[in-house]
């Protein structure tokens, strides 16, 4: 597994979005970064990869146009930032399937909210949640209308394994960034309804305190505030995204259901974050490694 950030790009103009965010964070990192196209072959048959005979589509002027558009993009990306290392390629298959198995080579992957051609529909729906919830890395989706460089980053923590690991991954950012970070601890009382006594609230304040000490102490100069709310996740991320430039959640949550990768939480924040969304999960293997 590298530090490269993967991009899936298509052209369109979220895909050159999400480079542009992936850029950036290259240039705060000095990680390389690589362009991936899927380019989906379909029949009416289903998806009959490469190899095909000569004269079934696609045909070759398809191929040999978007390996010049991935070229092009690769080499204008270069360009416009001196020193970072960018390639393009092109792989052949399912777009969701090809960047899972992608992303195992990769330290980041990063997506628009939606393309056309070779990614049509992929950040709609399950595809979304396939993509974020089966990825072997770290997976951003940048959505068009909030892509800004301002604000703090904000990251959900409720104390499960994968929540850790997203508070780890957002002080890290909020550091490269020199911006504020911002916990959030969101949870439901128990049915009844009705504010939460003032003691269970301290109780949730005071359980954050033992993951975030060894941050404070490893990133002194990063500014932690923390809000403890009821209500839910979901609901108090979302709202939280309105003033930050990257909000961070796990892959699922304290009280998530068996095989549900990705939790409600980041369901939500994928589709209605008012900023990039970063998802967060422990290293998975590769096919090729079990």
């Amino acid at each position: 597994m590298s530090d490269e950030i993967l991009v899936g790009y298509d052209g369109s103009a979220d895909a050159t979005v999400a480079l542009n965010w992936a850029l950036d964070e290259a240039e705060r990192t000095g990680r390389p970064v690589r362009l991936a196209y899927v380019f989906e072959w379909v029949t009416v048959a289903g998806w009959i990869g490469p190899g095909v005979a000569p004269g079934i589509w696609p045909d070759e002027t398809a191929r040999r146009q978007v390996e010049e558009l991935v070229r092009t993009a690769a080499s204008d990306a270069a360009a416009a930032r001196p020193g970072l290392t960018v390639h393009g390629e092109v792989f052949d298959g399912p777009p969701a399937l090809v960047l899972e198995e992608r992303s195992a080579e990769a330290g980041l992957l990063v997506l628009g909210s939606r393309g056309h051609g070779g990614f049509g529909g992929l950040l709609v729906g399950s595809t979304a949640v396939s993509v974020t919830a089966h990825a072997h890395c770290p997976v951003v989706v940048v959505r068009d209308a909030a892509a800004g460089p301002a604000g703090r980053v904000v990251v959900g923590v409720d104390g499960s394994p994968t929540s850790l690991l997203a508070l780890g991954f957002a002080v890290e950012r909020a550091a490269q960034r020199g911006v504020p970070l911002h916990v959030v601890r969101a949870w439901e009382p128990a049915a009844g309804g009705g504010p939460a006594p003032d003691g269970a609230v301290a109780a949730e304040r005071a359980a954050l305190e033992e993951p975030l000490a060894e941050w404070r102490e490893a990133f002194p100069e990063v500014e932690v505030t923390v809000d403890v709310v009821t209500g839910r996740p979901a609901r108090a991320l979302v709202e939280a995204s309105r003033d930050a430039q990257l909000v961070v959640v796990g892959t699922r949550g304290r009280g998530g259901l068996r095989g549900m990768l990705l939790g409600s939480a980041g369901q939500q924040l994928i589709q209605h974050a008012h900023c990039p969304v970063a998802v967060v999960r422990e290293r998975r293997q590769s096919r090729s490694e079990k």
